[in-house]
């Protein structure tokens, strides 16, 4: 399988999704383009590449750092695995968008915590529930 144009193929997917929520305006089409069109297909890519590679995967023991690390020693296992991140990372970005959106938070106020979840998934996402758990609180009280 020709990994590195896989690589290079899933980080243009990816930037176009995040692209389309930095930019685009937010309505039931563009949700449509970054939920289908680019989550959609990082799934599809990354569920193709795991079952060409099932047999060395699922061999691969799960329980150990030694184990995790010869999955990643190949350039199958490290293009999967980033896949599966920019696929869960774009996922989370866009319902934190649309979370923020319905909550009313400005798309200003939401580019710091979508930029953290682009770099870093879960630390963009647990700022964004200290921040959605204050606003929420402060809304059922006032």
């Amino acid at each position: 399988m020709p990994w590195g144009g896989l690589f290079t193929f899933v980080h243009v997917v990816a930037l176009a999704g995040w692209a389309l929520l930095f930019l685009a305006p937010r309505g039931p089409r563009v949700a449509a383009y970054v939920f289908y069109l680019c989550v959609g297909l990082l799934c599809l890519i990354c569920a193709v590449m795991f079952a060409s590679q099932f047999g060395s995967i699922v061999a691969g023991d799960f329980l150990s750092i030694e184990g995790i690390r010869s999955l990643f020693a190949s350039d199958g296992g490290v293009v999967i695995g980033w896949t599966h991140y920019l696929a869960f990372d774009l996922f989370i970005g866009q319902w934190i968008a649309k979370d923020a959106d319905h909550k009313g938070v400005s798309r200003i106020a939401q580019v710091p915590v979508l930029i953290l979840t682009f770099l870093a998934g879960p630390i963009g996402l647990l700022v964004w529930l200290v921040v959605r758990e204050r606003r929420a609180r402060a809304a059922a009280r006032g």
